[in-house]
């Protein structure tokens, strides 16, 4: 890296002479960026109900309009994953940060569900390409040494995200409204691109790979790649799972049962601050115990959370949801990890290919679910949940590295 990087950039690869303070900054810093680019993914999630009630539109049609971001996800991690060797990274994150703050303020004003949609769709575009194209940094700068901490702190940032964004989204729109929402929220995209600006100023040229190869000769490597196969599936799962249960639970937690207030269900997301604390620590554990242990270990304690999720007191419905993000975040931390490290070439567009499965995942989590829910009700919708898991922990078992690679 050159010598002239501004101390944040050098975060990002730590120098030798300072490497607690370097690690320390570097997590924060990669941390922060995750955080400022999904802080709107699932904050909408917050205020399904007052959303559903302004639109006059049923939960699965709202469910379904909110997480249409993941359309848009998984869109641009495809076309990432094409163009990857193309794209200047610096240059790509920034220009998708500050575009992706126009969708954002217009949220505030859409005048149907359609054209909500649609700026969800074109938010998920943006976020997307910011996110796989800060993975693909992160994968080509950070040693193997280190490249798993700073996978963890990313997903980190976006755990912290999660949390958050819901509180942030539910009190500005119980006390301000809903356009007000959405306008502090493109305040926030702008913010992570001023980070981006500074952070990533004065880096060294990214190597984009080799010249002669096409776009698809590179898919087909990953494709035929067993372990990458099963990780891009197992993406899939986790954010079906992720999706069926914070999208429906909200309905839940408004009903008869709970009769939750909307800045109540914004503080029911306190449940992620315990994986703010535990997924740092992915890497680590991956490292020890190996990467199919560890996915089978976060997996199981997401599914001790289910049955938790069927009880009517609020307090077991709480811890369960607490155990499901847990393991669901976790899982996730090192399957993005395991990706980088499988992938035995341009991993940027590995992680295009691994982002694209697991948005696709959340967008079909929505739709089935949302039917599931709807018709038969949440215990049904829990079931499909837990058929999600346990589909990811079958293909756990294919988590074998490639001979070479680290």
């Amino acid at each position: 890296m050159s010598s002239q990087m501004s101390s944040a950039t050098a975060a990002m690869a730590p120098h030798p002479a300072r490497p607690a303070i370097g690690a320390l900054l570097r997590t924060l810093v990669i941390g922060l960026t995750a955080f400022l680019t999904v802080v709107d993914l699932f904050a909408t999630q917050a205020i399904l109900p007052t959303l559903t009630r302004h639109y006059a539109v049923t939960p699965a049609a709202m469910a379904f309009a909110v997480n249409a971001s993941t359309m848009g996800m998984a869109a641009a991690g495809l076309l990432v994953a094409l163009f990857s060797r193309r794209i200047d990274r610096r240059r790509g994150i920034l220009v998708s940060l500050v575009v992706l703050a126009v969708p954002t303020a217009l949220l505030a004003v859409a005048p149907d569900l359609m054209t909500f949609t649609i700026l969800r769709v074109a938010q998920g575009l943006c976020m997307s390409t910011a996110f796989t194209l800060t993975l693909a940094y992160l994968a080509e700068q950070c040693s193997a040494a280190v490249s798993a901490s700073a996978f963890a702190a990313y997903i980190t940032g976006n755990v912290a995200s999660n949390l958050v964004g819901r509180i942030i989204s539910a009190g500005v729109a119980d006390h301000f409204g809903l356009a007000w929402n959405f306008y502090l929220f493109a305040g926030l995209n702008l913010a992570g691109a001023v980070l981006v600006f500074f952070s990533l100023r004065g880096t060294a040229p990214v190597p984009m790979g080799a010249a002669g190869r096409s776009p698809w000769a590179v898919w087909g490597e990953h494709l035929r790649n067993p372990p990458l196969r099963a990780t891009f599936a197992i993406g899939f799962c986790i954010l079906f799972a992720f999706i069926g249960t914070f999208t429906f639970v909200n309905y839940v937690l408004v009903g008869g049962d709970f009769g939750l207030m909307p800045m109540q269900l914004g503080l029911v997301y306190f449940v992620f601050l315990p994986s703010v604390i535990t997924t740092p620590l992915a890497g680590r554990v991956a490292g020890k115990l190996g990467t199919r242990p560890t996915f089978w270990g976060a997996l199981a304690l997401a599914g001790l959370g289910l049955p938790l999720l069927l009880l009517p007191s609020l307090a077991a419905v709480l811890a369960g949801l607490a155990l499901v993000a847990v393991g669901t975040f976790f899982a996730q931390a090192a399957a993005t990890g395991f990706v980088g490290r499988a992938a035995t070439g341009d991993r940027g567009s590995a992680s295009g290919l691994y982002l694209a499965c697991y948005f696709i995942g959340g967008l079909a989590g929505s739709a089935v679910l949302g039917q599931v829910f709807d018709a038969l009700g949440w215990g049904a919708c829990v079931a499909g949940i837990g058929l999600a898991l346990a589909l990811a922990a079958l293909l756990a078992c294919k988590l074998r590295l490639p001979k070479g690679a680290t």
